[in-house]
């Protein structure tokens, strides 16, 4: 499998509540999401055995128990494909998958194809047979990258959303160069922090911008990993104060030096949300990320 194939897998697990959302906006009444999910990639596997001892495609699939909140069915199967290339066979696959997948566990089933390629003319949505008088007709839920409007997805607090956006900035690869393609994902990693997300879920999907980004001249990946560490600084994976307590626990100065601490939290504090005022961003953002408030930056 294929670098991006990998973060899809990631992206689709770490953020599987929000694809949720993403498609249906009523979740919260369909699905028990409380309950968690089960990840059935290996029972999956098994499905599809390699042919003749030689190891068989290998394709961005998902299986994916649910719980719902339905009083007659406690649990449903979510069946995913991700497709990054045109594949004639494609729709067949999935009828395939879906026979199996019924076969194995004899229950409700819906089935995703997300398509990520680049060719808008590619969109197979159903699979269909008819032979002397017996018919065969199976379709399932499509979402087409190429087809969403940027401005929605920006709009979006919902991650999955993001995800979605940093899949369709990569398409537009083939029309910006390096320097444009730079500045576009840059300013997509800004719109990140800027939303209500948590940390956890913030770091998923910068994860996934940071990799499926690519560009031609290597030495643009540090200059662009460089520039994404030093917007976060640290913020998604810990809290300022936190980071001041964990440095002061290491240093061996924690007991008895609590005021200096806190004085050192404030001052941390002081200076990320000045540097963070004159780089652009909203006062009431920088608020919510330093702890500070509105009055005391309008000060800075």
């Amino acid at each position: 499998m294929n670098g991006n194939d990998i973060l899809w897998k990631g992206a689709l697990e770490d953020l599987f509540d929000d694809f949720l959302r993403f498609f249906y906006p009523n979740a919260e009444e369909l699905f028990d999401i409380e309950k968690g999910f089960e990840y059935l990639d290996k029972e999956l596997e098994q499905l599809f055995p390699p042919d003749n001892d030689n190891y068989a495609p290998q394709y961005v699939d998902k299986l994916v128990k649910v719980f719902t909140r339905s009083g007659q069915e406690e649990w449903i199967l979510i069946h995913i494909e991700v497709q990054g290339y045109n594949d004639r066979d494609f729709a067949k696959r999935m009828f395939k998958y879906y026979n199996r997948i019924f076969d194995q566990y004899d229950r409700p089933i819906t089935a995703f194809a997300i398509f990520t390629d680049a060719n808008k003319n590619y969109h197979p949505n159903h699979y269909q047979r008819d032979f002397l008088g017996t018919k065969v007709y199976y379709e399932y839920n499509t979402f087409k990258i190429t087809d969403q409007n940027d401005e929605v997805l920006a709009a979006s607090d919902n991650p999955f959303a993001l995800v979605v956006l940093s899949a369709k900035l990569m398409l537009s690869r083939q029309k910006t160069d390096d320097a444009q393609l730079f500045a576009n994902a840059y300013n997509l990693a800004r719109l990140l922090l800027s939303k209500r997300i948590t940390k956890e879920k913030i770091r998923n999907v910068m994860n996934f911008l940071k990799y499926y980004i690519r560009f031609e001249n290597p030495e643009m990946i540090g200059k662009f990993e460089n520039e994404i560490a030093l917007l976060t600084k640290r913020s998604i994976t810990m809290g300022i104060e936190e980071l001041i307590l964990d440095r002061a626990k290491k240093e061996g100065i924690l007991e008895g030096r609590e005021e200096g601490i806190e004085e050192g939290v404030k001052k941390n504090q002081r200076e990320n949300a000045l540097k963070m005022k004159q780089s652009g961003f909203d006062i009431k953002i920088i608020a919510d990320i330093t702890g500070l408030s509105v009055a005391d930056i309008k000060k800075l």
